[in-house]
């Protein structure tokens, strides 16, 4: 009887297990180190592989943060994921009120926020990683926002009229600028009374 000769190692699972590999790496260095030292060496380093494995998927190290973020989001690093949407329990501004303070949370944890921050630059100063960050995340993500927005229009929460996109720019920019120009404090205090005066403008009549 013929001993079968034994099966080649899975290439895709591997694939896939080294770009998670790397992209963990990435999130924590930055988080570790601060985006100036964070380095495809040390990302290769910590992460195993060797630097032309990096670059053989990502142009630098702005492009492999922002897919690590992707990552975060989605829950895994293959990118077919879809982020989580908002609540709904019929209370806008409950629901609203729940999601700032996780996302004032968020910011408070420096192991998101500095990473964060660094791909805010990044996005800033690369045109090609604005396009993707716009079409991958931003666009994806506010959609899940209008989606909510939608229903509360519906349900006569929100004038028939206000338009979806300038509720989210009114409610979630705020707290955005303070975090990234360090004005303020983001206690649960100020993430509520920024859905209040936002809805208070925005409601039926």
């Amino acid at each position: 009887m013929t001993t079968p000769p034994p099966k080649a190692p899975d290439a895709a699972r591997r694939s896939q297990a080294s770009r998670r590999a790397i992209l963990t790496a990435a999130f924590d260095l930055a988080g570790e180190l601060g985006y100036t030292k964070l380095s495809i060496e040390a990302i290769a380093a910590r992460a195993g592989v060797g630097k032309q494995t990096i670059y053989r998927w990502w142009p630098g190290k702005g492009a492999v943060l922002f897919d690590a973020f992707l990552m975060l989001s989605e829950g895994d690093g293959t990118a077919g994921g879809e982020p989580a949407g908002l609540p709904d329990t019929g209370d806008l501004a409950a629901d609203l009120k729940t999601v700032l303070r996780a996302t004032a949370s968020e910011f408070a944890d420096p192991r998101i926020a500095e990473p964060m921050r660094a791909l805010t630059v990044e996005v800033a100063t690369d045109p090609q990683l604005a396009a993707q960050y716009a079409e991958r995340l931003d666009e994806p993500v506010r959609e899940l926002k209008r989606r909510r927005l939608r229903a509360a229009r519906q349900a006569g929460q929100l004038a028939e009229d206000v338009d979806l996109d300038l509720v989210i720019d009114l409610v979630w920019g705020p707290l955005l600028n303070r975090w990234l120009l360090r004005t303020g404090p983001l206690t649960p205090a100020y993430t509520d009374a920024l859905v209040d005066s936002a809805l208070r403008g925005l409601g039926p009549g």
